[in-house]
């Protein structure tokens, strides 16, 4: 296969560095607190790192409110810790992804500091580095995505005297691509990071590059037009690096950001997430059917990013309204636990602690088309905080021990950046790296296991997707393929028994790769509550 395409196979983990592991004893994750769990995280088996925001930023939006693309924040290390981090991680076989924030930055950067001040220096350089006007009625059309903090998409500014734009909050400013300038300097950014040895960006927030009145300014032609020469350049400059887009949206508005192999080489897949989640609650498959049916054919070279929780939430956007409320009312009961139009918990909460179900949702994960997320600690069952605020209460510190501050830091519990989990169900004294490490029968070991299985067949990565039809609707059923490998993945979705029977072409005896164990199919099979199979038919 062509290395350049690693991200087909990629197994991805998200972490964020605040909450990893803090090197330094000052409460806050680092750069080189990372760099000493790697042995860890190539022990787990996945094969690529991808880093919240690292950029300076005054920390408003955890570090989306970038203002300076070409730096690390003092609080995680420096440019050297950075480069140290990513040597270690190609010694271990392990990419690193970092972000990209294209779409604005925040008031404080640089930028934004000379063109909102008639009177700096460097004015005339920047006046049009931002979406300004006399006022704020254009782009009517655009909705707002932050409801239940910004009313407007413009904020006045007393300095300039005019309005800015802004999809996210109002301390965000959106940059003017209108402006060659602006581009260039992006593509810069971008190089910048390449150089550092970032084998992969992911690009926060495409859809609202451009603005143009009488349209929702959302996946604009422009947009595409310079997605297509950030592709261009970054083929050039470094073949095999690796675009990562973030589009929430239904499948079919998110093709077109896959071009025709020239624009991202990877999309996330948001409506999927939610749906999971219904059919795990429903006990039916019917959910997985319709998403799936939506998703159109993408191109050979491009990939679908899958996950069962983006690190902000469950996000509901792609929903209708009453799956919303039935969503908020199965899985946040209470208000605190819901964010925007999603839900900000973790998985093991969200799946009642119960093991057998969040094994469930991860074989799930791992055998849909696309290359699977795993949020950092969620390979153990970490829980959450819903009382910290915003996205919060879903980025407390990685717990490594039972010790003091779960490991994580050696600092005074009151430096720490958030308080450690101390719900006796998820605290450390229960949910820790080393315990699991040290059980067989743990999360941690099943998560390494499917992962370890999920490597010796291409076919999840690169095959074909097809639903097997069978008669029990809590029983999800399909073949991957690829190049002689077939598997047939079965998932029983209920809380009870299930007995199937399959159609005549797989009536065979099947080994179950995670297990061993042999099934009968020539008959019905009886399936336990919860239970996953994946399997290839013995020769």
């Amino acid at each position: 296969m062509n290395n350049s395409l690693w991200y087909k196979d990629a197994i991805l983990y998200e972490l964020s560095v605040r909450s990893f592991s803090d090197s330094n004893a000052d409460g806050i994750g680092d750069l080189p607190g990372v760099t000493a769990r790697l042995d860890y995280l190539q022990e787990l088996g996945v094969t690529a790192i991808w880093f919240l925001p690292i950029s300076p930023s005054p920390m408003r939006d955890d570090g989306y409110d970038v203002s300076d693309y070409c730096n690390v924040d003092p609080m995680y290390g420096n440019l050297d810790d950075f480069r140290t981090l990513v040597a270690g991680a190609h010694q271990r076989g392990l990419k690193i992804i970092v972000e990209l924030i294209p779409n604005h930055t925040s008031d404080q950067h640089a930028w934004f500091q000379a063109s909102h001040d008639p009177t700096h220096p460097e004015h005339d350089k920047y006046r049009d580095y931002y979406v300004w006007s006399e006022t704020d009625d254009k782009y009517k059309d655009a909705r707002i995505i932050f409801i239940d903090s910004e009313k407007s998409n413009w904020s006045w500014d007393p300095m300039r005297k005019a309005f800015f734009w802004h999809r996210f909050f109002h301390h965000q400013p959106d940059l003017n691509y209108d402006n060659p300038a602006v581009q260039q300097a992006m593509l810069r950014s971008v190089q910048f990071w390449i150089d550092q040895g970032a084998d992969a960006i992911r690009v926060d927030a495409p859809p609202y590059i451009f603005e143009r009145e009488g349209t929702n300014c959302e996946n604009l032609p422009e947009t595409h037009a310079f997605l297509k020469r950030l592709r261009a350049f970054v083929d050039a400059y470094a073949p095999g690096t690796m675009l990562l887009s973030e589009a929430n949206q239904w499948p079919e508005d998110v093709r077109p950001y896959f071009g025709d192999g020239d624009e991202m080489h990877m999309n996330f897949h948001f409506p999927l997430m939610p749906r999971i989640f219904m059919a795990l609650r429903k006990h039916e498959r019917a959910s997985l059917e319709w998403i799936m049916a939506r998703t159109p054919v993408i191109p050979e070279t491009c990939q679908w990013a899958i996950f069962l929780r983006c690190h902000d939430e469950l996000t509901l956007e792609m929903v209708t309204e009453e799956e919303r409320q039935w969503m908020w009312e199965q899985y946040a009961p209470e208000p605190r636990m819901r964010l925007n139009l999603g839900i900000r918990r973790r998985l093991a909460p969200l799946l009642d602690n119960d093991q057998r179900k969040i094994e469930l949702a991860n074989s799930i994960l791992f055998t849909f088309p696309g290359s699977p997320v795993l949020y950092y600690g969620d390979e153990i069952g970490m829980g959450d905080n819903i009382w910290l605020d915003d996205r919060n209460g879903v980025r407390t510190p990685m717990q490594w021990t039972d010790g003091i501050n779960a490991g994580y830091s050696s600092a005074p519990a009151q430096k720490l950046y958030f308080p450690v989990i101390e719900d006796p169900e998820y605290g450390p004294a229960h949910v820790n790296v080393a315990a699991q490490r040290a059980d067989p029968s743990s999360l941690f070991h099943a998560i390494q296991r499917m992962l370890a299985v999920r490597k010796q067949y291409r076919a999840f990565g690169w095959g074909d997707f097809q639903w097997v039809a069978q008669r029990q609707p809590a029983v999800a059923a399909y073949v991957r393929q690829f190049e002689g490998q077939r598997l047939l993945i079965i998932n029983n979705l209920a809380d009870e028994t299930q007995e199937i029977t399959l159609p005549s072409e797989f009536c065979a005896v099947h080994t179950d790769v995670l297990s061993g164990k042999l099934f009968d199919f020539t008959r019905s099979v009886v399936l336990q509550p919860y239970q996953f199979l994946w399997l290839v038919r013995k020769d």
